[in-house]
């Protein structure tokens, strides 16, 4: 049983068998695909579908079953139907081809396709786009026709850093100006804000291509096309480029758990019927995204899908990808509203086991193509095995994300009074993980910006941030929401997993939500922008919140190579706990009221000094602990009395420890 699932994890025993299906479907599903070959050899769709550039002109070639006639519309054809522009059905196949003369097309070109089944004809898209144009009037969408593969690389080979400090961005939104950003105003006025913050990883959101832009880029309609909106692929590959030159990493949001409903732009009914790539009936339809469900047991969703990891990884040289909606994925009910309470819910009838097979095909693929790729699953459920190596009967994932302290910080801010807080139920929470298992966490992300929600500083200090955060001042709503930002970043930093994300904006305590343009907000761009002005004036304390986040993110990243803390002490009473993780000593004391001098603290054997203090004016405290304060321990059982103010962190580096490392 020795490395195995269920020698982590003996509650596992009673499922022995559905693990051991998890292994032997992988088995069968790689044989069927790959043949005697790899997977990487299978997850070729992007050479072989869609409109390549060949020696003698063109070839478009697309997989349509039902169709009847199909036919290609573009700038050559003066988007009209002609029998010249009509694409064969190749024999025995349902794939349909077309040969374009060099001079009849250009690259840049824009086209379309029109397909025609039984009982009906539509305008589509072909599921294989490269490139796509959005019109900025009509907000039509049209394919172009690009040859990929071009770029020359500067860094071919990046390897990204680790523990990972994830910030999760956004182009568009990037900008401070009501407008939509740019892949080159982002790599130039956006990435060295970011290299500055000390983030050693990037994840972008709204990559691929998507019609409605306040869908945040979770309805896709375009898999293997960028958002022609931020502008062309070239300027992309000059971003990666650049973040890697920066020692930067970049994943990407991928969103393989559903697609848009919309037939002229995305793949749905893309031959006429409902069940090309998806499932048919109430099963192809997302209840609560409005949105098409994939049927991930079939052969050639298979291939899109796997082709689709591919090419992000080969065509713009990624670093990886955080797979979005994980939980809808694995069950058919989509997880609504279910409580996974009890281990029978992860093997029950619920469970789609194709889509779980579906999961551990990308893994390895992605790991094929790329040893040193990151992959991370968005589940709340708590999947078994998510994080762990498929021949264990895992998912494959590197990192599963702490879905569960953001709503916890919701929860205690809501609804208890600050001398409430328990600091033992607050280890508890942010230790609550299977160790055997990465984890990505998170005090926050884009969900707790977005309009409708709120995030903890604007949980924190709501109106007044708008008239009261002068440096000058004096707010004790400010001074608090100071305070408890800080501490919380650092206890979820500190304990909540391997790695640490942040969300573009709220390391300076972003103070407004984001809400896209709509009709809903007159089109407006307000809130669909970061107002790095307001980090960047002195006068006002954003900077301050700003500068304690990159200190933390420096200067506590080596605490992350050990996966376990230890708690030192803990006084429920008191509200102050104090523990060790790697190298570093951390004390908190929460209490709003009290602060304790001569505070007996036994931290073991050491060498210990001040590396950071939430207190420090630097960053909006109040300078009552010495910068440079420092005590030495010479017997594991010696303590020494410190100073704890209230709401206070303090973070110790233990020399000794680190040159014993």
């Amino acid at each position: 049983m020795k490395g195995t699932l269920i020698h982590e994890d003996p509650y596992l025993a009673p499922y022995r068998h559905q693990l051991k299906d998890r292994v032997s479907r992988l088995k069968h599903w790689k044989k069927e695909l790959a043949g005697k070959g790899s997977l990487e050899d299978f997850a070729l769709g992007y050479l072989y579908y869609g409109l390549h550039r060949t020696e003698s002109g063109w070839i478009l070639r697309e997989w349509l079953p039902q169709a009847t006639e199909v036919f290609l519309l573009f700038n050559g054809s003066d988007w009209l139907c002609r029998d010249e522009w009509r694409l064969q059905r190749e024999d025995g196949k349902d794939d349909w081809i077309l040969n374009i003369p060099y001079e009849a097309m250009a690259e840049g070109d824009h086209f379309k396709l029109l397909v025609r089944w039984q009982g009906g004809e539509g305008i589509r898209f072909p599921a294989y786009c490269f490139r796509t144009h959005q019109d900025g009037y009509s907000y039509d969408f049209t394919a172009r026709a690009y040859e990929p593969g071009k770029y020359e690389w500067e860094i071919p080979d990046f390897k990204p850093k680790k523990p990972l400090t994830i910030y999760e961005t956004h182009i568009g939104m990037a900008p401070e100006e009501g407008k939509v950003g740019s892949f080159e105003e982002f790599r130039l006025n956006t990435l060295p804000r970011i290299a500055d913050a000390g983030y050693n990883t990037i994840q972008i959101m709204a990559l691929m291509e998507h019609p409605y832009y306040g869908s945040f880029g979770y309805q896709v309609s375009s898999f293997f096309a960028l958002s022609s909106r931020f502008g062309p692929p070239e300027d992309f590959k000059r971003l990666v480029d650049d973040c890697h030159s920066r020692g930067i990493g970049v994943i990407m949001d991928l969103v393989h758990s559903h697609a848009v409903k919309n037939q002229v732009e995305g793949i749905s009914h893309q031959d006429g019927t409902e069940y090309s790539y998806f499932h048919s009936g109430g099963r192809g339809n997302h209840p609560a995204w409005d949105s098409r469900c994939f049927n991930y047991g079939k052969h050639q969703v298979l291939h899109f899908l796997l082709s689709n990891c591919a090419w992000w990884l080969k065509e713009y040289n990624l670093d990886g990808f955080r797979f979005d909606g994980v939980t809808s994925m694995l069950y058919h009910d989509h997880g609504l509203g279910a409580s996974f309470d009890h281990y029978e819910k992860y093997f029950n009838g619920n469970v789609d086991l194709d889509s779980i097979t579906y999961l551990s095909l990308a893994n390895d693929l992605i790991h094929e193509i790329k040893p040193h790729a990151i992959t991370i699953a968005e589940d709340m459920s708590g999947m078994p095995g998510m994080a762990r190596s498929t021949d264990m009967g895992g998912l494959g994932f590197d990192y599963r994300l702490t879905m569960g302290i953001p709503d916890y910080w919701i929860k205690i801010l809501k609804e208890k009074q600050d001398q409430d807080w328990n600091v033992d139920e607050i280890w508890d929470c942010l230790n609550n993980r299977r160790f055997s298992e990465n984890h990505i966490t998170y005090a926050e992300s884009h969900d707790q910006a977005l309009v409708g929600d709120k995030t903890i500083a604007f949980r924190l200090m709501d109106a007044e941030m708008y008239t009261h955060m002068s440096r000058h001042g004096e707010s004790l709503i400010i001074d608090r929401g100071m305070a408890l930002h800080k501490m919380l970043r650092l206890l979820t930093f500190s304990l909540g997993g391997d790695g640490y994300m942040n969300f573009m904006g709220n390391e300076f305590g972003h103070p407004e939500w984001i809400d896209f343009p709509r009709e809903g907000n007159g089109w407006s761009y307000h809130y669909a922008r970061r107002q790095w002005s307001l980090r960047e004036n002195e006068e006002l304390r954003y900077g301050q919140l700003a500068d304690f986040d990159r200190e933390m993110v420096v200067k506590c990243l080596d605490s992350l190579e050990d996966r376990y803390a230890k708690k030192v002490l803990s006084h429920v009473s008191d509200q102050v706990i104090c523990y060790t993780r790697g190298s570093l000593l951390f004390i908190f004391n929460l209490s709003p009221d009290r602060s304790y001098t001569d505070y007996a603290v036994y931290p073991g054997k050491g060498s210990y000094r001040l590396i950071l203090s939430s207190d420090d004016h630097a960053f909006g405290g109040w300078e009552r602990i010495p910068k440079d304060m420092s005590f030495e321990i010479r017997k594991k059982s010696e303590s020494v009395p410190l100073y704890l103010p209230a709401r206070t962190a303090q973070v110790f580096i233990n020399d000794e420890s680190t040159e014993h490392r």
